[in-house]
Order: C-alpha cells, then sequence, then structure tokens
C-alpha cells in the first residue's frame, strides 16, 4: 500500500458520514415536525404536506451542506429551475437547494480524491492521470443530478399511477353532495396510506385554498409542483368545469375510464414489445445453451468415433 495513512483518512470520512447519514434519516429528521397550525383545522394529510420544513440545527450535516451549497455562484433562472426539480422530486424545503449544491460538491471532492488514490496504481501517463481526474470530478458533479431526475421520474410515475383512485373517491365525493373542496380535502385523507404522495399535494390544494388562493390558481400550483402531464389535463378538466358550470362528477368519470383504458393500452404496448427485446438475449444466452445440451453428446460421439475411422483410412 503506497499511501496507508490517505487510504485510512477516507475509509475513516466515508465510515463517519455514514453514520451521521444514517443517525439524521433515523433520529433527526423524524423529529422535525411543524407545530400544528391552530386547532384541529389541518388534517394529518395536510400536517405531512408540511413536514420538514424547519431549517436544520445548528451544527448538524445538513447545516454543513447547506452553507457549503450557499458558496456556489448561481443565476436565479437555475435556481428557480433547480427548486422545481426538487419540489417535483418530494424535497420541498426552503434549504433544499442550497442543500443540494453542497451534495454536489462532496461527491466531487470525493471521487477527486478517489481519483488521487487510483492515480499511484496508474500508468506512468501523465494524460492519462489528468483524464481520470477530470472524468473523477465530472462523475462527482453529474451524480447528484442523475439521482434527483430519477427520483423526480420515479414519484411522478407513482403519481400518475394513484390518479385514477383518486379520480374514483373524487367522483363518488362529488356525487354525494360534497363541493369540489370539501371533496379534495377529503380524497387527500383517505388516501393518506395508499398514496401518500398524491394525498401530500392534494393537502397542499386546501391549505392554499384556506390561505387565500383562488381555487384555479391552487389548482395550476398542484400542476406545476407534480409536473405530471396527466396531473395537467385534470387540472384542465376542473377549471374548465368550474369555469362554465358543467358536469364534474361526468367528466371526472370520464377522464377516469381514459386513464384506465390508457394505462391497459401502454401495459399491453409494453407487452407487445417484449419479444423484440427477448431476440438479442435468447440468440446469444439461451440459443448456445440449448445448442450445447441438444447437440453436445452427439459432437462427442462423432468427434471420438468418426475421426479414428477416418484417420484409418489414410
Amino acid at each position: 500500500m503506497e499511501h496507508p495513512l490517505l487510504l485510512s483518512i477516507i475509509l475513516f470520512l466515508m465510515v463517519m458520514s455514514l453514520i451521521a447519514g444514517v443517525g439524521y434519516r433515523l433520529y433527526y429528521k423524524p423529529g422535525k415536525f411543524m407545530r400544528q397550525l391552530g386547532a384541529p383545522v389541518i388534517s394529518d394529510a395536510q400536517r405531512m404536506a408540511l413536514t420538514s420544513s424547519e431549517a436544520p440545527a445548528p451544527g448538524s450535516v445538513v447545516t454543513f451542506l447547506q452553507d457549503l451549497g450557499s458558496k456556489i455562484p448561481s443565476s436565479e433562472a437555475e435556481v428557480a429551475t433547480l427548486k422545481a426539480e426538487l419540489i417535483r422530486a418530494g424535497f420541498r424545503s426552503d434549504t433544499a437547494a442550497p442543500v443540494f449544491y453542497g451534495i454536489r460538491i462532496v461527491s466531487t471532492l470525493a471521487l477527486l480524491v478517489g481519483a488521487l488514490v487510483l492515480e499511484a496504481r496508474m500508468p506512468s501517463n501523465p494524460m492519462l492521470k489528468v483524464m481520470l481526474m477530470v472524468f473523477g470530478c465530472a462523475a462527482g458533479w453529474i451524480l447528484p443530478r442523475f439521482f434527483l431526475e430519477k427520483r423526480m421520474k420515479k414519484r411522478q410515475e407513482i403519481i400518475r399511477l394513484s390518479l385514477p383512485d383518486a379520480l374514483d373517491l373524487l367522483v363518488v365525493s362529488i356525487e354525494a353532495g360534497l363541493g369540489l373542496d370539501q371533496a379534495i380535502q377529503h380524497v387527500a385523507k383517505e388516501l393518506q396510506s395508499t398514496h401518500p404522495e398524491l394525498s401530500e399535494d392534494l393537502g397542499l390544494i386546501t391549505l392554499e385554498m384556506r390561505a387565500g388562493k383562488r381555487r384555479s390558481d391552487a389548482l395550476k400550483n398542484f400542476a406545476e409542483r407534480t409536473g405530471e402531464d396527466e396531473v395537467r389535463k385534470l387540472v384542465a378538466i376542473l377549471v374548465q368545469n368550474d369555469r362554465f358550470g358543467t358536469s364534474m362528477g361526468e367528466s371526472l368519470r370520464t377522464h377516469s375510464d381514459f386513464m384506465r383504458t390508457r394505462r391497459r393500452q401502454e401495459a399491453e404496448e409494453r407487452a407487445g414489445k417484449v419479444g423484440v427485446k427477448l431476440v438479442f438475449p435468447i440468440f446469444f444466452f439461451i440459443l448456445p445453451s440449448m445448442l450445447i445440451v441438444a447437440a453436445g453428446p452427439g459432437l462427442l460421439q462423432i468427434f471420438k468415433n468418426l475421426f479414428p475411422m477416418m484417420q484409418s483410412f489414410h
């Protein structure tokens, strides 16, 4: 080992980061609930939407990442785009953007240190070593953004798949005599255990309307928070029905049937592509194994008996 001290320091920092992260996720973060706003006006689903928005205590890992990320110069447009993506991924704290920048800096430095450790094992080629360090820095800067986009798409998919159930409950609530505001609040409460992501966003709609926003503005904010096309279509239907006074229940039922039909068509489309996607695995992996099992014993007998007979004719 050429750099035992450096390797020991890196291992120590990795273990300390792991312990700090586990402690934060299991013990510190669950205790950061916002205080209840007034009397029992806020339901449990709405209270979950307001969770984890307080600033971290001094000395925590999040505070360090926030202070580190706040030193990165960035334009207002870039910060606004990043905040929108963080909100769509489920990170809705005011400190989410600087913490994300801090994570990018830490990951860049960590991979740079890893590249420096691997540099001693690389051949003595200066160009190769420079490329290794550049690749380490680039990977450390890009990986957090990659995981953020993956988390955002995963949350959008969860919301899209949970929309038909929410529409069914919304139709039942409206046809039972509830107004749209009360129906949204009831659906948010009912979906709290089965679809917590959608329940959180619906609870935020109720909170925004109670804070004084117009119903159309609150619904449009719901579409912007999720960034999902199906949610935008649903919001357009709700806003249009609210403006022109058409039947809300019939429109929602039709849209729910359309979403279920589209989901079934997407499943059939993916099932139809399975045969094409299996061509190369079958050709390169399964077919050679089957040929070996089926024709292998016969070929061995041919090599064992036919070749000696052919050699005897010479």
